[in-house]
């Protein structure tokens, strides 16, 4: 199963800096078993939220050069609060430096203004052909499924529209 936990993207700054949003509810299929009577986001997907939202940065940032843009290692993280059903956990990540095949980035998870989450992280960008050129196609496809996706949880035109009288 693939947890999909960005909601929106409420601000994006390709190469610099994202918000991002995810609002929890009891649907959430992990809540059954995280706590059954005191259901919360565990702390290792809040984790995964961050780490969500900086990958959507860096790939907006490439303009989708890599297919995989996944976690590499995490620094730091400390947790603050609980995400109950019904809150919204707002996420920042913010790049602190972009090397060969990596970027590191730092990050904060807030709900109502309160730290739930910060975090330095570090996401590792490749294509599956790196390593066997049978899979360009592979690569492909799942940048399409990327911009895809990106289109469903950004669309800074109706963040940024205005009415005129």
């Amino acid at each position: 199963m693939r947890f999909s936990l960005i909601d929106r993207i409420v601000e994006l700054e390709p190469g610099v800096r994202i918000k991002a949003v995810k609002t929890l509810t009891m649907a959430e299929e992990y809540l059954a078993d995280h706590f059954p009577h005191f259901p919360v986001m565990p702390g290792v997907l809040m984790l995964e939220a961050l780490t969500q939202a900086g990958a959507w940065l860096v790939r907006v940032g490439e303009d989708f050069a890599h297919s995989m843009v996944v976690l590499k290692q995490a620094n730091n993280v400390k947790y603050a609060q609980f995400v109950e059903p019904g809150q919204t956990l707002t996420v920042t990540a913010e790049i602190i430096k972009i090397g060969e095949g990596e970027v590191k980035l730092k990050g904060l998870g807030t709900v109502d203004g309160r730290l739930t989450v910060s975090a330095r992280f570090t996401l590792a960008c490749y294509n599956l052909s790196d390593s066997d050129p049978q899979h360009a196609e592979t690569d492909a496809a799942t940048r399409r499924d990327l911009r895809n996706q990106l289109a469903l949880i950004y669309q800074p035109q109706a963040e940024t529209t205005t009415t005129t009288t």
